[in-house]
Formats: C-alpha cells, structure tokens, sequence
C-alpha cells in the first residue's frame, strides 16, 4: 500500500480562460497543463477557477494526468462555472454548492450571474483511516467592480458568499477532515470578507501564517496606506506580500506599446525586481484547517507559501494568465506531548499579526537582466525616486523557514481554538449592507413589474391604432412598437417575478443568520424567527 504523505502541495489558479474574450486562450491553458506537469514541487491537489471550457480543461489534464490522474470539471450556468478541481488521489464525491446570491442578470455585460458561481466541492481519500480525508472547496466569487466606492452594490453580494463558503468550511471541519478552501475570492486581506471566513471557520489563510504582517491591500488602498508603510516593490510584493493579482509582473497589465515587445521571436523583456508596484495586491488564496488532531495524533501546518506559476509562454512570452497561482506546502506534525499539555493550560488571546518590524527598510537590491539583454527591452520604472529614497520593504530571513517550534505553535493555535472573533460592530454593519442591498432590488423589482404592466397597455393600444390606421406603413410601425415594448416589458415583468423574488428571500435567509449570529456573539439567545430586539430597522 502507498505510504501516507507526510507532506501536501496544492495549487490555486485563475487560468483566465474566457472563451472569445481571453486572449491566447487555447495557448496558455495548454501551457499551464504543461507547467503543472513539471512543477518542483509536484502538486498533489489543484483548483482552477476560470477553466470554462471542456476543450481547455481536457488539455490540462493530458499534461498532468501523470502525476493528476483524478478530476472534476463543474456544471454550472449558462456559460458553466469555470470551477476544476485536480488530484493525485481519488475523489470520492463531490457537489457544486451555487450561491444563493450569485450576481444579476440584468448586469449581463458582467457575467457574474450567467456562469454561476459557487463552490466546487471535492472529498479526498489519502489514506484508509477515517478522518485521513481532504475536503476541498475551489470558488470564484463576485468580481468587485464597485470596490472602494461608498455605493458598492456587490458587496452585499461578497458578504454573502464568503459567508456560504465559511458554512461548508466549518462544517467539514466538524467532521474532522482536513479542509482546503482555494480560489479567487476577491477580497483583500483582513477585510469583513476575510473576516468572515476565517472567524466562522477553523481555518487559516496560509499566507498570513508565515507572512502575518504582508500588506492589506494595494499601497494605494486605504487600509494600507493607513499602516504607513513604504510603497512595495514588485519583488517584495511577491516574496512577502502575495500579490498574486495586479502587479508588473504580468504582462496582461501592461500597456498596449509594452505587450507589443512581447510575441514569437522577439528578445524576452524582463521586469526588474526593484520596480514600485503600487497595484500589486493578494486576491487569491488557501485556506487550510489542520484535521483531526486528536484522533490523528498530529495535524496539519503550514510549511511554506508562495506565488507560483510566474513564467512566461516560452514562444508568446505572454504570462500564462492575468493572475499568477498562489501555491503552499502542508506537512504533517505529529503533536508533542508540550503541545498537548500546553493545549489545556494557555487561555486563546485572539490571532493577532505580529507587529511591524521597520528595521525591514534596506537598500535596494540590483536589477536583474537576461544575460546580454539592453536597458530597451526592459519595462521602465516611473518612480525611480522611491528606488534611490530606499522606500520598500526586504524580508532579513526567508519567511519560508520554519523550525518544530512554529509547528507546535500552529497546532497549538488549533487546539485553543485562538482564532479570530468578529466584533459586534462587525454583524450591524453586514446587517446594513443587506438593508441596502434589499432597498434597492425591491426598487428594481417594483419598476420591472410596473414596466410590464406597462408594456402590456402600450401593446393594446397599438392594436387599436392599428385598426384606425389610415395606411399599411403606419399599422406596421405600431405592430413594430407594440411587439418590442412587450418582448421588454415581458422580460423585466419575468425578471420581477422570478429573479428579483429569489434574490430578496436569499437575503432574508442571510439576514436572519446574521441576526441569529450576532446575538450569539453578544451572549444572547436567537428568537425562533431569527430577530433580536437590538434590530433598528
């Protein structure tokens, strides 16, 4: 029989793979199968997000059904969920969870609605005993449009869904598996999404276990900015920060007259480590839970982050993708006896970041060039006076380092259940947020629904001016008008319906968590209908 891994690599990537609106498409998916393939480590688990086609999906998988013999491409949508898990071992079920709140159509310029998102959901053996199982989830929530503006009418809809994903995340934990929540969740770190993920859940954000002072945001961000640090540069984002998403790094983010130094048997145009990155910022993660402690005798910590899957398409040299993978390495730790008697000894005092250490602000580190390669085919940096102030961050110690000590620390962390509780404050402001949210979409259900109403009285009045009609051309031109006001008026009546219905009970369900939850949390007791006494509105 196959030994037990004592350790466990897994992968997340958004492939980009839109069909007939990702560029090179078909290229780089193929590539990324190609990469997966040889990748040092090998990976044992991959999510994929954006792998919307069976076409794109089968070609990664010839290339790593070697090493990932088992997969699962997810239904869901008109246009499919984009969602693939990948595996070493047997997937023994597996489900997709779609989103109660899941976008709208009537933003179909979007799309977020049309390829349903949700989460795919996949039940891993890697060994005979009975909590020697993963339970992975892969998810791409809502795209952030509206991000940082004081309106933004999605983030109703991410609260929501990071809060159905922390359900399934918990409850696989209470059954004792090992729990991989990866994808693109698009959120910062430390935000109430964020948040709610890893409060209601027993899980951590890996990057931040080994990073816990990596940046919140782009440096541009308030949350960042108001932590006063120096702008990054594109080398430190990836090394420290995580910033997978945004960042010069990829060639997807640069400018039309830069992408055109790029293409087959052109020189490689290389990015210098010491460019400021203002942009750069952390969308895509892995959240992991450490097992059955007890009955495994040991758990689950993190060994190593990192940002993967960098590397240009050998004859394009475009980036594979417009995001890069974030990949961590899990090792099993056996639990020493310290831990176990210091589990029943240290009181939980929240999981605070480590605090700031600003003897991190070296010099800058030298430019790096392909051998023989000119200053023209290197992609300028515009902010050279952050480079000669000195004005980033450089890590003293690779961050990757780690000793039995902060093994035993993770799991004791886990054992004293030290995990982020979210404040009061936390429950009012989602229950505004689900307010507004709710305000605005009886509106829109109210207007569509008077729409077809409407509708319904121009097309029978046309059919009387059609009977009155002095000449063919004029009953044609109403028949005309009367047709496309109630093909419209049909659709938004439909929408008012069945769509917007939907949606409002959705957020009446999430409500009255919210509610049940804040309560909880404040010492009281749910009511049966889910509405406290401290509800205002």
């Amino acid at each position: 029989m196959e030994e037990l891994p004592t350790e466990l690599n897994i992968v997340t990537l958004n492939c980009w793979g839109l069909k007939f609106i990702s560029k090179l498409r078909n290229e780089r998916l193929a590539e990324i199968g190609r990469q997966l393939a040889i990748a040092d480590p090998s990976p044992h688990i991959v999510c994929l997000q954006e792998c919307f086609t069976q076409e794109d999906y089968k070609a990664i998988r010839r290339e790593t059904r070697f090493i990932l013999p088992y997969g699962k491409f997810y239904f869901s949508g008109p246009f499919g969920g984009g969602l693939a898990i990948l595996s070493k071992w047997p997937i023994e079920e597996s489900t997709l969870f779609r989103y109660p709140l899941n976008g709208r159509p009537t933003a179909f310029w979007r799309g977020d609605w049309y390829v349903g998102k949700g989460v795919a959901c996949a039940k891993i053996r890697y060994g005979p005993a009975a909590k020697q199982v993963i339970e992975v989830f892969c998810t791409h929530t809502h795209s952030p449009y509206e991000a940082g503006q004081p309106d933004d009418s999605y983030l109703a809809q991410r609260l929501a869904q990071s809060w159905e994903i922390s359900k399934l995340l918990r409850g696989a934990a209470e059954r004792g598996h090992l729990v991989l929540g990866c994808g693109d969740f698009n959120m910062i770190p430390m935000s109430l999404e964020h948040q709610l993920v890893t409060a209601n859940t027993p899980v951590r954000d890996v990057w931040r276990v080994l990073h816990p002072d990596s940046s919140l945001g782009p440096a541009d961000h308030p949350a960042e900015k108001a932590r006063r640090r120096p702008i990054p540069t594109a080398g430190f984002n990836i090394e420290e920060n995580g910033a997978a998403s945004d960042g010069p790094y990829c060639t997807w983010r640069w400018t039309k007259e830069q992408q055109k130094l790029l293409g087959p048997g052109k020189p490689p145009v290389t990015v210098p480590p010491d460019t400021i990155d203002r942009r750069g910022k952390r969308l895509d993660y892995i959240f992991a839970g450490s097992g059955d402690i007890a009955s495994l005798n040991g758990g689950w910590v993190v060994k190593a982050a990192r940002v993967g899957m960098m590397m240009r398409h050998p004859e394009l040299g475009c980036s594979l993708s417009d995001h890069f993978a974030v990949e961590a390495t899990l090792a099993f730790h056996p639990l020493s006896s310290s831990s176990a008697q210091s589990s029943s000894k240290a009181p939980p005092n929240g999981n605070k970041p480590a605090p700031a250490d600003e003897s991190l602000i070296l010099k800058a580190p030298p430019k790096i060039r392909q051998p023989g390669q000119d200053d023209a085919s290197t992609i300028p940096d515009t902010d050279d006076k952050y480079v000669q102030d000195g004005t980033y961050l450089q890590s003293p110690t690779p961050s990757s380092i780690r000793d039995n000590s902060s093994f035993d620390a993770q799991l004791l962390s886990f054992l004293t259940a030290d995990h982020l509780q979210l404040p009061t404050s936390a429950y009012d402001f989602i229950l505004q947020e689900i307010h507004k949210y709710r305000l605005r979409e009886e509106k829109q259900k109210k207007w569509r629904g008077w729409h077809f109403f409407g509708s319904l009285a121009v097309l029978v009045g046309c059919l009387v001016g059609v009977w009155w009609s002095p000449a063919n051309y004029v009953a044609f031109v109403l028949v005309l008008v009367s047709s496309l006001s109630f093909v419209a008026g049909t659709v938004d009546g439909l929408m008012s319906l069945l769509f917007f219905r939907s949606e409002l009970g959705a957020l009446r369900e999430f409500e009255w968590e919210v509610v049940n939850a804040k309560l909880s949390a404040g010492g009281g007791v749910p009511t049966a209908d889910g509405e406290g006494e401290e509800r205002g509105w």
